[in-house]
């Protein structure tokens, strides 16, 4: 069995994830298992600066295959804000209700108009017996829905309407948000490596100093 930690304290991060993977292959600790209780500045300009910096950092930290993320919501009329600063909107310590209400606030301007947004995970797998690092990247479009909808999901989701559906994320079933979601497409290309690992030796691999591909 591969143990992994999954650097974040968001379990429904790590449920989402936890549907990829079989539960007899890989077993998946968050920080607070691991009692890891330093948090990683999130320095990038980028979401994949940010995940690489969390994956490595934490990742030396256990010496456990790591995998991180960083996501967040790109809209189009705010110059892409919140981007990077997604979950930090607002200031520190506010809720995904305060984020929330806090967006549509600085959307007020525009709300005659469509406002379109898109958004974009990059998740990072740290293999520490390969120094090695790679990142994978989804994305998808939609609209903003100026009052929330739907009870599933966290953070932006209730007002992450997708036309085609119908719906907002938090409208969605689990398994239903994860065929579309930026997450669900990054996760699905992470999850190839995962296995990938699972089915090799690679201390092996790390003696001989060929990278998995």
């Amino acid at each position: 069995m591969i143990k992994i930690l999954v650097a974040t304290r968001n379990l429904k991060k790590i449920n989402e994830l936890s549907e990829f993977l079989d539960k007899n292959l890989f077993s998946l600790s968050n920080l607070d298992e691991l009692n890891i209780d330093f948090t990683v500045e999130e320095t990038g300009n980028t979401f994949e600066e940010n995940a690489t910096l969390k994956a490595e950092q934490y990742g030396g930290q256990s010496s456990l295959l790591t995998i991180a993320d960083d996501s967040g919501l790109e809209v189009a009329l705010l110059n892409g804000a919140p981007g990077v600063f997604s979950a930090r909107y607002g200031g520190e310590g506010k809720t995904d209700k305060d984020r929330n209400d806090f967006l549509i606030q600085n959307l007020q301007p525009f709300k005659d108009q469509e406002i379109f947004a898109k958004f974009v995970c990059v998740i990072a797998i740290w293999v520490p017996q390969l120094l090695m690092i790679k990142t994978f990247k989804g994305e998808i479009e939609g609209k903003i829905h100026f009052k929330p909808r739907g009870s599933n999901g966290f953070g932006y989701d209730p007002l992450f309407y997708i036309p085609s559906k119908n719906k907002t994320f938090a409208e969605m079933s689990l398994s239903e948000k994860q065929r579309i979601s930026h997450r669900g497409q990054a996760m699905a290309k992470a999850v190839e490596l995962l296995y990938k690992l699972s089915k090799s030796n690679y201390d092996e691999k790390n003696e001989s100093g060929r990278p998995i591909q």
